[in-house]
């Protein structure tokens, strides 16, 4: 899943914080925010999920399954895309809290502004969940956070994730024959996103686990978009002229299939090329077209059991006064051009 643009707040969404805690925090009944333990709540329950890039595949689905979900429960759910705007996100977390919203899940566009979400939630004693990537209460940086300051999430092991892409990538990799000595390896992710970071390591260590072989990694950093990531790894590729077999992952789909053009539009056939995603979703496309492609396999990771999860979650926390766990994940299936198609997997 694609992440956020670089860190910026600008000073009004910090000015207006104030008031809107003034408004909010003399409201009763509200359970605490950041899985603390709160009161049920016995009539209808009203959430907001707040989603960076809305507009996104993986975030498409996983609104659709959140409001799904929300409506097998009767809960009232309003899903805000925030696109890439940090400000965005605690502009909205504030309209909602002054709109009564009894709890917020979300997806930040940053993490950096995550201890203010967190406090506005906090302070305004409104149930808090995060969903897909880590958020940090007390710093901007969840990878340096204490264990215990880590607000609960639903979503995936990145850990889990990483080494199923190491594996197949292993796998696809003896299959081929090449020599290690002319292939290298790009791990391609946005760096300051702790859960792509666990991701990509996971995927490192199990390839050099299962491969039979020492191949070359090279880290190459990325704002996790297909044109990014295209553009850091034509970059890439002009520097390292020797290489004849490339092996791709990353972060999510974006960093791969964005590195699999690059290498197939400067002249390395696809099959010169082991692209295994993550998501999938733009996997699909590549498979769907009929071409070669330099994308092997991806992780199908779906977005729709992540927002009901995360709405199942925060009911139950809710209504019944179940402890958020610290983590909750949904499953995950490797694809590939055989078998995609009857995975579950919708492509659009």
């Amino acid at each position: 899943m694609p992440s956020s643009l670089p860190r910026r707040l600008v000073p009004s969404a910090a000015a207006g914080l104030t008031a809107v805690l003034g408004l909010c925090a003399c409201s009763t009944g509200q359970p605490a925010g950041n899985g603390d333990s709160v009161s049920t709540i016995s009539g209808k329950i009203s959430l907001t999920y707040l989603q960076k890039q809305g507009d996104q595949q993986y975030f498409i689905d996983e609104a659709a399954g959140a409001k799904a979900k929300a409506a097998e429960l009767g809960i009232d759910l309003k899903v805000v895309n925030l696109g890439t705007d940090a400000n965005k996100a605690v502009g909205e977390a504030q309209s909602a809290i002054a709109q009564k919203t009894n709890g917020l899940i979300t997806v930040l566009p940053d993490p950096s502004v995550g201890p203010q979400v967190v406090q506005t939630a906090k302070d305004a004693k409104v149930a808090l969940l995060t969903s897909d990537d880590q958020v940090c209460s007390s710093g901007p940086e969840p990878a340096a956070c204490a264990h215990q300051d880590l607000v609960p999430r639903v979503g995936f092991s990145g850990e889990q994730m990483g080494q199923q892409v190491g594996k197949e990538a292993a796998a696809l990799f003896k299959q081929s024959g090449w020599n290690a000595a002319d292939t290298r390896i790009i791990s391609a992710w946005q760096q300051d996103v702790s859960v792509c970071s666990d991701r990509v390591k996971a995927a490192d260590e199990e390839f050099a686990a299962d491969a039979a072989a020492r191949v070359q990694v090279i880290d190459v950093a990325t704002d996790n978009t297909p044109t990014g990531a295209q553009d850091k790894v034509s970059a890439t590729m002009t520097a390292n002229q020797g290489v004849k077999h490339w092996i791709l992952w990353g972060c999510n789909d974006e960093n791969v299939q964005g590195g699999v053009t690059a290498l197939q539009n400067g002249g390395v056939s696809p099959d010169n090329i082991i692209g295994v995603g993550l998501g999938a979703y733009l996997a699909c496309k590549d498979w769907g077209s009929g071409k070669p492609s330099g994308m092997k396999a991806a992780l199908f990771i779906n977005g729709k059991d992540v927002g009901a999860l995360a709405v199942q979650t925060m009911y139950d926390k809710l209504k019944n006064g179940k402890d958020f766990p610290q983590e909750a994940f949904a499953p995950t299936k490797m694809v590939d051009p055989g078998n995609w198609q009857t995975s579950g997997l919708s492509c659009t």
